[in-house]
């Protein structure tokens, strides 16, 4: 049995059997793009050197890893080579699945669950430019609370979109999860309004929707002071998660977002949506490497399901798999 057979039977229970199929389908474009181009240049060098090092670097950046990532990630790389004596490069094969989760990892702990309230509602706030699917990703993750008995509330927040109401409503629909917004009003105040309903009604979790113009970032950055007053004057402590929403397909533009609402808000985790629609899965370790903040969920596919809880023992699996 290969490697990556046995790193197959990690997995053992059913669940987490159906997860990997999900990270394997989700992860099948990059998977492709990334694996047969070091396949390729296994063929070409049958011995380890600079030139081996040089393409395989130049692959890795083409896979969305990022420049300081990947350069960090090759100095590893030789070092363990030269303390090893390691010469053939089919050697490699385990150590560089091996250092990429040293890379992702890297002797901290990974938090990638939703930090739940201890009593009363959660509040889990998303953010994100418009168009990388935040309004999709809250109604998945309803459906996905929904499907572990928990009861949800969402809240559109998004007052400025055309159209972002009625998106919310149609999943709230879809989901049987009520809504609570306001044509034309201040974000604030709808807040307002569904952080009290979850009170009085004990909801389990509140999911707000928000704007997503990052053009003017002190406005954007005083309407998120004000939602987070708002909802922290009702709930002490909330909203309990900030998440920030990115588009995979957008490789490393997706990072300067991540860097730039750092600046304006506390976000505690990512959702990378839609990253089975790029052959550049690389990302997850640049975003991880570059702005520090984990990957709480990705985007594998268009169904409720599709949306994962990140494993970063599953994500290596997806796209490593056929190396």
């Amino acid at each position: 049995m290969g490697f990556f057979g046995k790193f197959k039977n990690l997995f053992t229970s059913k669940e987490e059997q159906q997860e990997v199929e999900v990270y394997d389908k989700g992860l099948e474009k990059s998977r492709k793009e990334f694996v047969s181009k070091i396949t390729l240049l296994n063929t070409r060098y049958k011995k380890v050197s600079n030139e081996y090092f040089e393409e395989l670097e130049e692959i890795l950046i083409m896979a969305d890893i990022g420049v300081n990532t990947v350069m960090e990630f090759i100095d590893k790389l030789k070092k363990r080579v030269k303390h090893e004596n390691i010469e053939d490069v089919n050697d490699l094969k385990e150590i560089i699945v091996d250092e990429m989760f040293i890379i992702y990892v890297d002797n901290a702990i990974m938090v990638n669950k939703i930090k739940y309230a201890d009593e009363g509602p959660t509040v889990i706030l998303f953010v994100g430019v418009n168009g990388v699917g935040k309004t999709t990703t809250i109604g998945k993750m309803a459906a996905k609370l929904k499907s572990e008995g928990k009861s949800v509330l969402l809240v559109a927040g998004d007052t400025f979109r055309a159209g972002a109401v009625e998106q919310l409503c149609e999943w709230g629909e879809k989901t049987s999860c009520p809504v609570v917004y306001k044509e034309n009003a201040d974000p604030a105040s709808v807040m307002y309004d569904g952080v009290d309903k979850a009170l009085k009604e004990n909801y389990d979790v509140v999911l707000v929707d928000t704007a997503g113009r990052l053009q003017n970032k002190t406005n954007l950055m005083n309407e998120l002071d004000k939602i987070n007053r708002v909802i922290g004057k009702l709930i002490p402590g909330a909203p309990h998660e900030t998440l920030l929403v990115i588009d995979a397909t957008t490789g490393q533009n997706g990072i300067s977002q991540a860097k730039e609402f750092q600046k304006i808000t506390n976000i505690t985790g990512i959702v990378l949506t839609k990253l089975d629609g790029t052959a550049k899965g690389g990302i997850v370790l640049a975003i991880k490497e570059e702005v520090g903040i984990p990957v709480k969920y990705v985007g594998l596919g268009e169904t409720a399901k599709d949306l994962q809880v990140f494993d970063i023992e599953k994500y290596i699996y997806g796209l490593f798999k056929d190396m």
